[in-house]
């Protein structure tokens, strides 16, 4: 039986990325470029006429720019998942983009075969990011805002119950519901509930978004 197909959006302001991300996603099977747009304002257009699974989103557009179009996107319904493309994997506008919905960042030079890894991660609403590379992005871009921001995210934890916030750091950790699970002594079907109950609770739309908020926070597995 042949995977389902996942129709990706292209967005970039430079039509060379463009061509050349299409040429990439060519090679696979699975993977089609239904629409390509030069800024975030054509993404967002695009984006309600097509129905993208994934878009592939550039932060730096004229106009409307990839931050902007992901909230936008990402408040929809449905929401397409929305990667970020950068230049740099420690780029400021890439934790507002990850904070904003986005399920994870690709640096622009990333080789064809872990794009389309990524791709096809991100339309099953998994991270395209590993938490090593969230804290290393976020402990250089944090600047002298750090102490207001870790104070923010600690109320933002401390609104949830125990339970919640102890899988909301595991979350942080980049553990499985099944790892979160097994830590824990508790039914898969469980953490579930109290991811979906961490998500409603602080407004957010994915796991990544609670992950920052953790390394945001500054809080390690033992919730210290």
């Amino acid at each position: 039986m042949e995977p389902p197909t996942i129709d990706v959006l292209l967005a970039d302001d430079d039509p060379v990325v463009r061509f050349g991300l299409t040429m990439m996603l060519r090679g696979a099977a699975d993977l089609r470029v239904v629409a390509e747009a030069g800024d975030g304002a054509e993404a967002i257009a695009l984006a309600a006429r097509h129905r993208p699974h994934v878009v592939l989103m550039d932060i730096r557009m004229p106009g409307t720019d990839g931050i902007t179009a992901t909230e936008i996107l990402r408040a929809r319904t449905p929401a397409p998942q929305v990667v970020v493309l950068t230049t740099f994997d420690a780029d400021a506008h890439v934790l507002r983009a990850l904070r904003a919905g986005a399920a994870g960042f690709l640096v622009k030079d990333t080789p064809p075969d872990e794009l389309v890894v990524a791709i096809r991660h991100a339309a099953q609403g998994r991270p395209v990011l590993s938490p090593e590379v969230t804290r290393r992005l976020i402990d250089r871009v944090a600047g002298t805002e750090q102490d207001t921001r870790r104070d923010a995210a600690r109320r933002k934890l401390d609104s949830l119950a125990d339970r919640e916030r102890t899988v909301a750091i595991e979350i942080g950790t980049g553990r499985s519901n099944a790892e979160i699970a097994a830590r824990h002594h508790i039914g898969v079907t469980t953490v579930k509930t109290h991811v979906s109950a961490i998500l409603t609770k602080l407004d957010f739309n994915n796991r990544v978004q609670v992950a920052v908020l953790v390394h945001d926070a500054g809080l390690d597995a033992q919730g210290r």
